[in-house]
């Protein structure tokens, strides 16, 4: 997407590689909206850290940053022994598994490349490879987003109001989005609605970054408190929700995504307004048999028990808003069952959460 910074635009995807240096180029999405910086980090374990410390974040964003944090990897490898090389390789992906446990998106990601990086038969052939195939799925990424923009934009006409969680936008990918691919599809047609922004606690994603996106693109939007969306729904002002996955389960529709989407669908349902989950195809888990069984990964309590902030002279503090002694619980994600979900809008069109399994051939 294009970035306006001091007046100037210019287009910017969300991650990276510097083959010169080695370096996965990443947006540093902690500062925005107040600083639009981009950093590269010098080797896999700091692309790692990037991803768990939410320098990047977003299923398909942290999906391509693991992708190239391991040719990263596989390039920093020096000599000829394939053995070592093959250790080597364990470790950087191991690493970068690690990082987020929940999202599926690193692992479907390095999968593809280690498919990929197989095929050499040297040591110089598989870095080769690995750097080729990293750059294949970011590129995949992309496609996947604009395809899910013109299967979903459909579904938004004139006049209505529209709900997103978090940030499933071209922040959260290489490029376009996922829930927001709809909405600058729609918008490049022509098409006037308005977007509601969850601020999304305790992060505030939808508050810092969809909201920026959203202004940077000149779409109608409002930020609001997680808690008020049950007033707009009551209202009737609520006429389609669209958001993101960062693990959905292909044998039974679940969708893992951030906390609070679970609250928003049980309202959805309530008030009978459709919701959808908008993915690309890396974001199916084919694998897991039931939503239990998705590790919903334990955050700092400091999320939730302060706030990050700019001062008047631009400099970022955290400050303390809970009461001094208390403790927090502060799980990432939530998961929501099939029955809340209208449907999915992926790469290959829009299925009930139920015809995953059965179109599994098609979305794989």
């Amino acid at each position: 997407m294009k970035v306006t910074v001091q007046g100037r635009s210019r287009h910017f995807r969300t991650v990276t590689y510097d083959s010169a240096t080695n370096e996965v180029r990443l947006i540093e999405q902690r500062l925005l909206p107040h600083e639009f910086k981009v950093i590269g980090t010098k080797d896999f374990r700091q692309t790692a850290r990037a991803i768990t410390d939410m320098v990047v974040r977003g299923a398909g964003a942290i999906g391509a940053t693991a992708a190239y944090g391991l040719a990263q990897g596989a390039m920093s490898f020096r000599g000829r022994d394939m053995a070592g090389f093959k250790r080597h390789a364990r470790t950087v992906y191991d690493t970068l598994k690690a990082a987020r446990p929940t999202a599926v998106d690193p692992v479907n990601a390095m999968n593809q490349v280690m498919r990929i990086m197989c095929k050499g038969q040297t040591v110089e052939e598989k870095q080769s490879l690995a750097v080729a195939a990293a750059e294949e799925f970011a590129n995949e990424d992309v496609t996947h987003c604009e395809s899910i923009g013109r299967h979903g934009a459909d579904l938004i006409k004139n006049g209505m109001n529209l709900l997103t969680h978090c940030n499933a936008g071209w922040l959260a990918f290489v490029d376009v989005g996922s829930a927001t691919a709809p909405i600058y599809e729609a918008q490049r047609l022509g098409r006037k609605f308005h977007v509601y922004c969850d601020e999304t606690r305790p992060r505030c994603q939808g508050g810092t970054l969809t909201a920026w996106e959203l202004a940077q693109q000149g779409v109608s939007h409002q930020v609001i408190a997680d808690n008020a969306a049950g007033l707009l729904f009551e209202r009737g002002e609520i006429d389609l929700v669209i958001l993101g996955s960062d693990r959905t389960l292909g044998r039974t529709g679940e969708v893992a995504n951030k906390i609070g989407t679970y609250t928003k669908a049980v309202l959805a349902h309530r008030h009978n307004v459709p919701f959808y989950v908008a993915i690309p195809l890396s974001t199916i888990d084919w694998e897991l048999k039931s939503g239990r069984d998705i590790p919903i990964e334990q955050r700092s309590e400091s999320e939730v028990l302060g706030a990050w902030g700019v001062l008047k002279n631009g400099c970022r503090e955290y400050v303390r808003v809970a009461n001094p002694s208390s403790t927090a619980f502060n799980p990432g994600f939530d998961v929501t069952p099939p029955e809340l979900v209208t449907g999915i809008i992926t790469p290959a069109g829009i299925f009930a959460p139920g015809e995953l399994w059965k179109n599994r051939e098609a979305l794989k």
